[in-house]
C-alpha cells in the first residue's frame, strides 16, 4: 500500500470515529435543551455505549499502528501539514487514554451523563445532598485516573494540559497572584466609591419570545450563519460545534432581568464564530476545533466583553433595543445604559459576574478543585468551603446552595481543570484586542458602525481558520508577537473601570 493509500485508509479511520462524536454531540444538545425526562437514562446508556467505542477506536492496535507508520513517515516529511497535526493531537489522546481500562472509562461516561441530570434536579431543588454521592463518584474516577496517567509536580497538571496544553500550576498561580493583588484595589474602590449605576427599568418584563427575537438580531449583526446553526434555550448556555456546518448556540432568558439572555447570547456567539470559520480545507479531521478552551473563551470574552459591553457597540444598536423592548428603557441614557450593564458588584453567580469580580469566581473553584484532586477536602465539605471562600473573596455568602456550590455544571462533567481556562481567556482576549487596535486603527468606528465583517475577518485570518493546527502559545505569540502578558490584561479593566467610576489613586 502506498503512502497516499495509508493515508486515505487513516482518515477513513478518523472519519468514523468522527461520525459517532458527532451523533453523540447532538444526543448530549438534546438532553441538554429539552429531552423528555424519563428518556433520559436509556439516552445516557446510548451515549455511554458510543462513547466506548470511540474510546476503543482511539486506543485500538489498528489504531497504534496508523500512528507508529505514519509518525516515521512524517519524520522523513512527507506527510501533510494536516496529517501531522493530526496524528499528534490522536497519539496525545492515545498515550494518554491507553493509561486507562476501558471498562472504567465506559462506566465513567455512564456516571458523567446521570450526574449531569441529578445536578439539574439538584440545582432546581436546591438540595446538594441529592448531588453528593455522584459528585463524589465522579471525584473518585478523577482522582484514579490522575494516578493512571501520570503527573510530574502537580495532579492537577494533567487535568490543566487536556484543556490549555502547556499551562502548570506554578504558571497560574504567579499569574492569578497578579492579577488578584492589581484587581482587588480596584474593587475596593469602587465599593467605598458610593455609586450605583444599576436602573431598575433593566429589571423590567420583557418576554422570552421578544427577548429571542432581540438576541436573533444582535446574532445576524455579529456575523453569525444561521445557516449552519440556531438558537435554542437551556439551564446553562453553551455552544456546541455538531460540524463545522452545524454550530449551534443556546442562552437562558429572564423575564425580569434580558440583559442576561443579551450578553450570555452574544459570549456563545464569539465561541460559535471560531467554530464556524475554521477553514473547511480541515472538515472531516479532528483538528477542526478551537485549539484550546482559552483561545476559544478569549473570542467569547472579546466579542461579549470588550465588544459587546462596548460604548461604540452600543452608540448604534441602543435605540434599536429600545424600540424592541416597547419603550421600557425610553427613559435610560445611553451613558446610564453603558455604565448600568458595566456595572461592578460582587455576585454569586459566576456567569452573571461583572469583569472585575469574574476571575475571583474562576479562583475559587481553580483552589477547591486542587484540594479534592488532593484529597485534602471532601465533597461533603463543599457547600461549606464554597461558602467560606466567597465570603474571603468576595465579601458575600450565597443564600442557598442553588446560588453557590450547585450553580455550575461543570463538575457533574468531570471537568477538571476546565475553569482556569475562563480566566486566561479573559487575559487572552485584552492582548489580542491590543493587537487588533494596531492592526485596525479605526476599530472603535467599525463597532460604532456595525462593521463586524471587517473584525470578523481579521480574526479569521489570525486565529480561527487555523482550528487546533496551531497550539495556543503559538498562536498567542504569531499574533501578538509575544507570550501571554497579564498586564494587558490590568490596562483593560484599570483604564476601562476608573474612567467610570472616575476612582484616584487605585494602584499607586
Amino acid at each position: 500500500m502506498s503512502l497516499k493509500e495509508y493515508e486515505a485508509s487513516f482518515l477513513d479511520y478518523v472519519g468514523k470515529m468522527l461520525n459517532i462524536e458527532e451523533a453523540i454531540s447532538l444526543m448530549y444538545w438534546d438532553l441538554r435543551t429539552g429531552a423528555p425526562k424519563n428518556s433520559v437514562r436509556q439516552r445516557s446508556n446510548v451515549i455511554s455505549q458510543l462513547s466506548s467505542e470511540v474510546f476503543k477506536m482511539s486506543t485500538s492496535k489498528e489504531m497504534e499502528h496508523y500512528l507508529i507508520t505514519l509518525e516515521e513517515a512524517i519524520q522523513g516529511s512527507l506527510c501533510s501539514l494536516e496529517i501531522e497535526k493530526t496524528v499528534k493531537m490522536l497519539r496525545k489522546e492515545f498515550d494518554r487514554n491507553t493509561k486507562i481500562p476501558v471498562e472504567e472509562y465506559e462506566e465513567f461516561v455512564k456516571c458523567q451523563a446521570e450526574s449531569e441530570r441529578v445536578w439539574a434536579e439538584a440545582k432546581n431543588e436546591n438540595n446538594f445532598a441529592k448531588f453528593e454521592p455522584y459528585l463524589s463518584k465522579i471525584i473518585e474516577f478523577k482522582r484514579k485516573f490522575v494516578e493512571y496517567l501520570g503527573y510530574s509536580e502537580s495532579k492537577y497538571d494533567t487535568y490543566l494540559d487536556q484543556y490549555e496544553p502547556g499551562m502548570t500550576v506554578n504558571k497560574l498561580d504567579e499569574v492569578f497572584a497578579n492579577v488578584r493583588e492589581k484587581l482587588v484595589p480596584i474593587v475596593k474602590a469602587i465599593s467605598n466609591s458610593g455609586k450605583n449605576f444599576e436602573k431598575e427599568e433593566m429589571k423590567a418584563f420583557v418576554s422570552k419570545q421578544k427577548q429571542k427575537e432581540i438576541c436573533e438580531r444582535l446574532l445576524v449583526k455579529l456575523g453569525y450563519n444561521f445557516d449552519s446553526g440556531r438558537l435554542d434555550e437551556t439551564p446553562h448556555p453553551f455552544a456546541t460545534n455538531i460540524n463545522l456546518g452545524d454550530v449551534r448556540v443556546t442562552t437562558k432568558y429572564h423575564e425580569n432581568n434580558f440583559e442576561k439572555a443579551i450578553f450570555s447570547t452574544i459570549h456563545e456567539c464569539g465561541h460559535a464564530l471560531y467554530e464556524q470559520n475554521i477553514s473547511k480545507e480541515l472538515e472531516g479531521l479532528p483538528i477542526a476545533r478551537g485549539t484550546s478552551l482559552g483561545i476559544h473563551e478569549s473570542q467569547s470574552l472579546l466579542y461579549e466583553k470588550m465588544i459587546g459591553q462596548s460604548f461604540e457597540f452600543w452608540k448604534n444598536n441602543y435605540p434599536d433595543l429600545q424600540r424592541q423592548v416597547d419603550g421600557i428603557l425610553d427613559s435610560v441614557s445611553l451613558e446610564e445604559f453603558y455604565h448600568a450593564v458595566n456595572h461592578s458588584k460582587p455576585s454569586y453567580i459566576r456567569i452573571e459576574a461583572d469583569e472585575l469580580t469574574y476571575p475571583l469566581h474562576v479562583m475559587l473553584r481553580y483552589e477547591i478543585e486542587k484540594d479534592l484532586l488532593d484529597g485534602k477536602i471532601q465533597v461533603k465539605e463543599l457547600p461549606s468551603i464554597w461558602n467560606q471562600k466567597m465570603e474571603e473573596y468576595l465579601g458575600i455568602t450565597p443564600p442557598s446552595d442553588r446560588e453557590g456550590v450547585l450553580q455550575d455544571v461543570h463538575w457533574s462533567m468531570g471537568l477538571f481543570g476546565y475553569f482556569p481556562t475562563y480566566a486566561l481567556g479573559a487575559m487572552y482576549a485584552a492582548q489580542i484586542k491590543a493587537t487588533i487596535e494596531k492592526d485596525l486603527p479605526n476599530v472603535n468606528e467599525l463597532i460604532e458602525t456595525n462593521d463586524f465583517v471587517t473584525i470578523l475577518e481579521w480574526l479569521k485570518i489570525n486565529i480561527h481558520q487555523y482550528g487546533a493546527t496551531k497550539g495556543p502559545q503559538e498562536i498567542l505569540v504569531d499574533v501578538t508577537g509575544e507570550e501571554l502578558n497579564v498586564q494587558y490584561y490590568i490596562d483593560y479593566l484599570e483604564t476601562k473601570y476608573t474612567q467610570m467610576y472616575d476612582l484616584k489613586e487605585v494602584n499607586k
